[in-house]
This record gives C-alpha cells, sequence and structure tokens, in this order.
C-alpha cells in the first residue's frame, strides 16, 4: 500500500477532513445579501441583511468574544417582512436602517415609516421607530423573533452544534425581557433581550406589541443586550440610541482618533481612505485577557478575525509606524509575554515562537481546539524581529530593546533549532496538531502554495518568503547587537549567516525559465514549486533579491499576468489553480501589495510602485474609503470596476494599515540617525501629500512632498 505523505490539503494523513471542521467554511451567504451590513466594536459585532434582521440558519448574528449570543433577530409588521428603503452605517459601531411595509392584511403598501437605530458599545441597543400615515387608525402586530444558539464562530463558520436540549429559557412574564441560558461543562453563556417597553406578550422566543396607531402617532421602543462582564471592547461608547447616532455622545475612540497623526492631500481619495484606515483601526481595538495577560491590540478582522493574531497585527503595525510607535510597541510586548516556552503537538508551540492566533469560545476553553492560543505560523517569529527592528529604528528606544533582548534571543533560537527543522539552512513547517494549519505562511489556505500544473506540494515547506524575512531579521538583529544590545561578536555570527542564506536561497529558488523568477516554496523533497506568486514582491521587501534580478523580478509582478490593473494578484493566470475568485490563488490582497509596493521602492522602481498605489487608492474609492481584506482577481480593463473577494473581511487590519505603507512608499520616508528623511515620488495625479504630528525620535514632524520635491521638519511645540 502506497504511503500518503502529508500535504497542506491533508497535514495529518488518515485523520478525515470532515474530522477537523475545516471543509465547510461558509461564505458570507445568500440570506444576508451582498448589502449585509455589521456594526462592530472591539470583539463584539453584529452581521445582518441590510434590512437589520438576522435569519436563523445564517453566519449572521450578534458575536461577542467568538461566541454567537443571538443567531437570530427578524422584525415583521402584521406577518410580513418589511421593505427596505435604505440602510447605512453611521460609525463602525452603529447603523441606521429605514423600511416601509408591503401591503400586508389591514395595511396598505406604504402606510408605515419604520426606522431601526442600533449600536455597539457597553452591549448592543437597538431603538425601532414607527409612525403611521394611514388616514384611518391601523392595528399592527409588531413581532421580534429572537434565537439565541450560543455557537463557537469557528462552528458559525462551518457546522453548527445544536445546543438546543441545553438551553434554557427564563422569559420575564411581563414582557420585559427574554433571558436563554447556556451550559456544558465549565463554559456557560447567557443572552438577556431587555425591552424599555414591555412587549403585550411573549410567543415562545418572540417579543410581540399589538398597536394601534392613528394617522401621524409615532411609537417606539428600545432594546438592549447586555454584554458579559470581563475584557472586551477598548472605551466603548455609550448613551442614548439617539445620540450615539447622531454624534452627541461623548465617544472615546473620536478622541482616541483625533491624537492620531493626520494626512492631508490634493487627492480627496487619499485623503478619505487614510481617514477611513485610522477610524478602522480604531474600531478593531481589542481588551483581552490571555494566560492572565492583559492585552491591547487590534483585531485581525470582521467578521472571522476580531482577535489577536500574529501575522496580521505584526505585518499591521509595521505598515502603521509612519503613523505613530505606540501600536509597534504594544505589539511587541504583548506579543513576547505570549511567546512560546515548551513543545506542545496539539497547538503547535515550541521556545520561542510567536504566536498565530488566540480564541475565547467555547471550543477553545473546552480543549477542543487548540487556539488558547495556537503557534502554527512560520512566519511570525520573524516578523516580530523586524518589526522590533523598526521601532528603534523609528524611536531609538534602547530601553524597550533591551526589556526585550531574551525574547529577541529566544525568538533567534526558534529559528534555527526548530523553524530549520531539517537542518538545511531554511525555515519550513509542517503541522503536528490534529487541528493545525497544514500552510503556516501568509497563503495558509490549504491550496495556497501549489506547483505551476496544480499539484499541492508534500509537507514541510520551505516557502520563499519566510527566508526573506529570516534574512531580514537576521540583518535588523545584528544591527542591534552592534547597538543597544551590545554583542558584537552574535552582530557578526548573524550577518554571516544572512549572507550563507542569502547565496544559497538565490541558487536554490531562482528558476530560469518563463523569463526567471523564484519559486514560491521548496517542498518536502526539496523541490521547487514552481508557481509564480505575489511572494516575489515580499522577497524586494527583505531585500534578499540581488539587484541584477530586480529588474525580472519586478517586470514578472507587473505583467498583465500578474497584475490586474487593481493590484498583483497572488497567483499568476499562467497557473493551472489561477481563480480570480481563489483565497490565495488570483485575488489581490492590499496588505501584499503594500508589502511589494515597499519592496519595489526599496529598488529603486519608483514608477512601478507608484502603479501599485494607486491601484490601491482607487479600489478603496470603490468601496467607501475603506480597502476591504481581498479583491477578486478579475482584469480591471474588462470589468472596469473593483469587484470584492465574496468573503473578504472589512474592516480587516491590514488591509486598514496599507494605505499608510502605501504613503511610505510614495514619500520615501525613512528614519535615519535620529532624524527622517524624505525621497519622495508623490504621482502627479495625487499632488500635494502633508502630514502633521508624525511621531518619532519622541517628537513630532511634518511632512510634505509634491512631485520628487519635499521637506521635513520638527512639529512647532
Amino acid at each position: 500500500m502506497a504511503v500518503v505523505r502529508a500535504t497542506p490539503a491533508n497535514p495529518i494523513p488518515g485523520l478525515s477532513v470532515a474530522d477537523t471542521d475545516s471543509a465547510d467554511q461558509r461564505a458570507i451567504p445568500p440570506e444576508l445579501g451582498p448589502d449585509s451590513l455589521a456594526v462592530l466594536s472591539g470583539p463584539t459585532f453584529l452581521y445582518s441583511n441590510a434590512c437589520g434582521d438576522v435569519p436563523t440558519g445564517s453566519i449572521g448574528g450578534l458575536v461577542h468574544l467568538d461566541t454567537r449570543l443571538i443567531s437570530g433577530w427578524s422584525l415583521t409588521v402584521n406577518g410580513g417582512e418589511l421593505l427596505l428603503l435604505r440602510a447605512e452605517t453611521i460609525d463602525h459601531y452603529s447603523a441606521q436602517y429605514v423600511l416601509t411595509n408591503p401591503e400586508l392584511p389591514g395595511l396598505p403598501p406604504n402606510t408605515l415609516g419604520v426606522r431601526r437605530l442600533r449600536y455597539v458599545g457597553d452591549g448592543f441597543h437597538e431603538r425601532v421607530e414607527l409612525i403611521s400615515f394611514g388616514r384611518e387608525p391601523v392595528r399592527v402586530e409588531l413581532r421580534l423573533a429572537v434565537a439565541a444558539d450560543f455557537a463557537d464562530l469557528f462552528e458559525v463558520k462551518s457546522r453548527v452544534r445544536d445546543r438546543s436540549a441545553e438551553i434554557s429559557r427564563d422569559h420575564a412574564a411581563d414582557g420585559s425581557e427574554l433571558c436563554f441560558s447556556y451550559q456544558r461543562g465549565e463554559f456557560s453563556a447567557q443572552t438577556r433581550v431587555c425591552c424599555a417597553k414591555p412587549a403585550d406578550r411573549i410567543e415562545g422566543d418572540d417579543l410581540v406589541w399589538d398597536l394601534s396607531l392613528a394617522q401621524g402617532e409615532e411609537w417606539q421602543v428600545d432594546l438592549h443586550v447586555p454584554l458579559p462582564p470581563g475584557m472586551g471592547v477598548v472605551e466603548p461608547v455609550r448613551g442614548d440610541i439617539a445620540d450615539v447616532i447622531h454624534g452627541r455622545a461623548d465617544d472615546p475612540l473620536r478622541r482616541w482618533i483625533e491624537d492620531r497623526a493626520v494626512l492631508h492631500s490634493d487627492s480627496e481619495a487619499l485623503e478619505r481612505t487614510v481617514r477611513q484606515s485610522r477610524s478602522d483601526l480604531a474600531a478593531l481595538r481589542l481588551d483581552l485577557e490571555v494566560k492572565g495577560q492583559r492585552i491591547l491590540l487590534p483585531g485581525a478582522g470582521l467578521p472571522w478575525f476580531l482577535t489577536v493574531f500574529g501575522r496580521d497585527t505584526l505585518i499591521t503595525a509595521y505598515q502603521t509606524l509612519v503613523a505613530g510607535p505606540a501600536l509597534a510597541k504594544g505589539t511587541l510586548l504583548a506579543l513576547a509575554r505570549l511567546q512560546g516556552e515548551t513543545c506542545d503537538d496539539f497547538t503547535d508551540e515550541e521556545p520561542g515562537k510567536i504566536l498565530h492566533e488566540v480564541r475565547s469560545g467555547e471550543l477553545t476553553r473546552s480543549g477542543e481546539k487548540p487556539f488558547g492560543p495556537y503557534y502554527g505560523t512560520a512566519d511570525a517569529t520573524q516578523l516580530w524581529l523586524i518589526l522590533l527592528s523598526e521601532y528603534w529604528r523609528w524611536t531609538g528606544d534602547d530601553e524597550t530593546v533591551r526589556h526585550l533582548r531574551d525574547n529577541a534571543v529566544a525568538a533567534l533560537r526558534w529559528i534555527d533549532e526548530y523553524g530549520d527543522r531539517d537542518g538545511d539552512g531554511y525555515v519550513e513547517y509542517g503541522t503536528r496538531s490534529p487541528e493545525g494549519l497544514g500552510n503556516q505562511c501568509w497563503r495558509d489556505s490549504p491550496d495556497g502554495v501549489c506547483f505551476a500544473d496544480g499539484r499541492i506540494p508534500v509537507l514541510p515547506l520551505a516557502t520563499s518568503d519566510l527566508q526573506g524575512y529570516t534574512y531580514d531579521a537576521k540583518l535588523r538583529l545584528a544591527e542591534l547587537f552592534d547597538g543597544p544590545l551590545d554583542n558584537p561578536t552574535l552582530a557578526r555570527r548573524l550577518r554571516d549567516e544572512a549572507s550563507t542564506l542569502y547565496e544559497r536561497f538565490n541558487h536554490d529558488f531562482w528558476i530560469e525559465e518563463r523569463g526567471g523568477y523564484y519559486a514560491v516554496a521548496l517542498d518536502g523533497d526539496k523541490n521547487r514549486v514552481d508557481s509564480k506568486t505575489s511572494n516575489m514582491g515580499h522577497l524586494l521587501w527583505s531585500g534578499i533579491v540581488p539587484p541584477e534580478r530586480a529588474g525580472a523580478v519586478v517586470g514578472q509582478l507587473m505583467s498583465p499576468d500578474m497584475f490586474s490593473g487593481w493590484g498583483i494578484r497572488t497567483l499568476s493566470r499562467e497557473e493551472q489553480l489561477y481563480n480570480a475568485l481563489g483565497y490565495h490563488l488570483g485575488t489581490v490582497w492590499p496588505h501584499d501589495n503594500s508589502i511589494a509596493a515597499l519592496g519595489l521602492a526599496r529598488y529603486g522602481y519608483r514608477t512601478e510602485s507608484n502603479r501599485i498605489s494607486l491601484a490601491m487608492i482607487e479600489a478603496a474609492d470603490q468601496f467607501g474609503y475603506r480597502l476591504p481584506e481581498a479583491l477578486s482577481g478579475f482584469d480591471r480593463k474588462r470589468l472596469l470596476f473593483a469587484v470584492p473577494y465574496p468573503t473578504a473581511c472589512s474592516p480587516q487590519a491590514w488591509a486598514a494599515g496599507t494605505p499608510l505603507a502605501l504613503i511610505r512608499a510614495m514619500l520615501g520616508v525613512n528614519p535615519v540617525n535620529g532624524r527622517l528623511v524624505l525621497d519622495p515620488d508623490v504621482p502627479e495625479k495625487l499632488g500635494r501629500i502633508a502630514a502633521e504630528r508624525v511621531r518619532a525620535f519622541g517628537q513630532e514632524w511634518e511632512l510634505e512632498a509634491i512631485g520628487r520635491s519635499g521637506h521635513v521638519r520638527l512639529q512647532p511645540s
């Protein structure tokens, strides 16, 4: 019998895919529709359709800290669904829905004006307002159907276990409250729906009001779902629903945003995109407790990734250093506190390793899932070292770097002893966990790394981006050991190791055919995985590409097969598995493109870098100035407008950080010897770019550039 070898699509041979709950990952489904809306505050969100309803059985609902507290929330009048006139989010945490009625028993069409106002802050709040335009009094049965399934977010993404036998109800007899409670082992959860105006009756889990409305008469009810006590939202907004919607309530988040760097530009699209990015990064902030430690970081993205991630958070922190070092410092300290200490097959933990993901739902707390935290990533450790170096370059903060010395040494040891699994000088990955990720690079879908002919390689994999990150991390760490960490001997060793990696990588990964390019990986047999991918942009960012090869690499990235017109595709159209709607098989990821833009600028390809930046800004303009997690890879010239990837997270942290990284590439801003320097190449289409309150070296700076001219100066105190 032939031996079945591990691949990213089947990382633990013998374990059925169904056993891992990974086969049935649901998309944003038809039952919510393409105009679904979400309100968000930290680890809490409510996803609904455009009318504000959450159909049971959908991915919608109220989710807090990975547990769905509300799985059904549907408003009807006289037994019929309402008609949407318009719905919009107001802020990331608030939304307004304007509705009316179709023709219903006893109600001619458009008799009622219905408004739903909602926000998430210190709980979920909703106000339902009705006004009658009927010439005669009308009788209205207003019904809110509620459901609570207490599903873990992992189940919402795949298959929800039926907990109905373990859910108890204690609804108030006077109609003032619905109460659902769930207990399984040591895990418990409760959902209360509190009514400021008690329902006339409760039927099952439905709140029902029997109304009689004269012409012009108005009626309203406020509903509140409290959140369980504990960590969660950072300084949530509080207040009357109308005051929140109209911006009259005190908003701590708005104060936080106003304290950040400010950008001005002749380009309204750029200015508004950056403003949206700041708001989204603020909205994603989490206040969590992991292993007894309090962590303040941005979650990765709505809806699936409102939690702490290693790779995503580190790249976001790097992207946003141009706006200030606070996020980078918090990221470094928080992830260092959770650095791996032991070997644990179930969680893929290893000494010195930086985590991949943290979850707090029932499946994690009960030990069924390994996410408390999970360490299955082969790049977060190098990215942590890169961020440590970049933070120091922007701040000169020797004290923090020295404080993190042991963590840096442990991370270096992980790269050499655990990351390099077979001693060949390359960092490879392969999970040991039955619940682990098959691919542990940023291309972490099961088919995210593939051969040009569509084959899935065998594990362990040494992907090209991991080697570039390792090369960069060792050179940067050498700089720190020559500086505040004061170990010149180790610094020399690290530079020698980086030089050796540079030479071997450029021999082993380079493919001369098809115009010359880098393989995406070496597989478990050391074969080159020969597909053309956007990883080549990461190699330019890391500096591992020889100058004489940079032109060929740039040519590949900007070719029609890879550049869609909106950005660089994750996989070339030449390859067998190319799919404009495939997660890592042809989509366009903003963060991926921001890394490429910085890489192209590093090698002097400013025109090509600017082409990426302009495409991203123009794409943001099409999505309300918010870049989604990923765009479909359809050709721009053919479709004319940008198309989102069907299940793209939005907002998403490293997509929100992308505009700031693009600005850095265009301005050519870098810290040098305690001051900021500019080498601008601003596209004529954008005109002037200026920034105030840019924090570096404990001071605030002003930057301004037009074309290839610019200046930087200290902000007047």
